[in-house]
């Protein structure tokens, strides 16, 4: 089934809940899928001059991190 007919099917359903828990949860996933879209938006060429920019900025300043000191960090997390 297509997309466009699965979100036609998806809200005939919700249109058709009658329980609010239901329809309270349904909200918090939307909510939760929202905001990790925001998350993975492209950023403007602007702002990714901005952070390029910055990322020259901070390594003249010596603000990096090796890589190998980075899988080390990371290893701790386990």
């Amino acid at each position: 089934m297509e997309l466009e007919a699965r979100k036609i099917e998806f809200i005939q359903e919700f249109l058709k809940l009658q329980s609010e828990e239901a329809i309270s949860r349904l909200e918090k996933v939307l909510k939760k899928e929202k905001k990790m879209t925001r998350i993975l938006e492209p950023m403007t060429l602007g702002q990714f001059n901005k952070r390029i920019d910055k990322s020259l900025k901070d390594s003249r300043e010596g603000k990096l991190t090796k890589a190998t000191d980075l899988l080390s960090e990371i290893e701790k997390w386990k």
